[in-house]
């Protein structure tokens, strides 16, 4: 080769390391999960409807000032069912309470019944139930438990309740999680044991890792898109309940403001003012559903097969 030619090339060095290099772009999972829940636009809108929904529902009755204790304008018939109008969103009701105000702070409370009862029974549910799972000893004494508690009508012991710690938050609260953080339990119990005897869990158990550390780092983050996917049903559902029980006097009470109080008082103006039933019919469907499609769309999204 001439020196002409020569001066074209440049040598590279050396580097033993380049070899082990590889060429794959680098993988974040919650990007990737965040990446494929924003990809569509109907999930996006969805989203948005939803955090404005829950957002309102929180922040405007601390603005209102409505109290379900108070009837401020029941000795003025002329305040009585109002129809909805722009001074009246959505009109007054049978003792001149603005509707729109009722309904959103029963929406509220609703909100933060169905959040902090999920909350503590997924947080009870899934530590118990990746215990339950991955333990053969304490499986059988467990599923004797669920048994017995699963098979305790929830409806017969929602009214025990209701009659022994009254109507009240805390008390929904307390009847909403003393038995189905153990349902949630045995739903994870059953996918925990779908995977604790694959090759690697054996292989950390033979090399002396500890329980709970195959449990957290091994067993639960495989969970993560099961887990979104019973969160999605259970809020909703939880709300629901929430609702009927109102609706059934068993729930928050008359000094609480609750959407299914408000649907069987509402109940008998069907005839003459219908959308005093619907209204809050409509807030209930619209909040359920929204929160049911986004924690779908997020469930999927945190399935790592989704992210292409």
């Amino acid at each position: 080769m001439d020196t002409e030619n020569l001066n074209l090339f440049e040598f590279a060095a050396f580097d033993e390391l380049e070899s082990e290099h590889i060429a794959a772009p680098r993988y974040s999972y919650w990007k990737s999960v965040w990446r494929t829940f924003f990809r569509s636009k109907f999930t996006v809108a969805v989203s948005i409807l939803m955090v404005a929904l829950v957002l309102f529902a929180l922040i405007q009755p601390l603005y209102s000032g409505y109290d379900p204790k108070v009837a401020p304008n029941i000795n003025d018939p002329d305040m009585k069912f109002l129809t909805p109008s722009a001074k009246h969103i959505f009109g007054t009701d049978n003792i001149g309470n603005e509707v729109f105000d009722a309904v959103w702070a029963g929406a509220r409370n609703s909100i933060i019944v169905s959040f902090a009862a999920t909350g503590i029974n997924m947080v009870i549910g899934v530590l118990v139930g990746a215990v339950w799972g991955f333990s053969k000893k304490m499986d059988k004494w467990m599923i004797e438990i669920y048994n017995v508690i699963a098979n305790i009508p929830f409806l017969l012991l929602a009214m025990i309740l209701s009659y022994v710690l009254g109507a009240g938050m805390c008390s929904l609260i307390i009847t909403m999680t003393c038995t189905s953080w153990i349902v949630v339990a045995y739903f994870i119990r059953t996918q925990v044991m779908i995977i604790r005897d694959r090759e690697y869990n054996l292989a950390s158990k033979c090399l002396g890792t500890s329980t709970w550390t195959i449990i957290t780092k091994n067993i639960l983050p495989y969970l993560v898109s099961v887990i979104m996917t019973y969160v999605a049903r259970e809020i909703p559902t939880v709300i629901s309940y929430e609702v009927f029980l109102s609706y059934l006097g068993l729930g928050l009470g008359a000094s609480n403001a609750s959407l299914g109080r408000m649907i069987s008082l509402y109940t008998s103006f069907m005839k003459g003012y219908p959308h005093l039933f619907w209204i809050p019919v409509s807030v209930v469907a619209i909040l359920s559903i929204s929160l049911y499609i986004v924690g779908q769309k997020l469930a999927d999204a945190t399935d790592p097969r989704t992210h292409m």
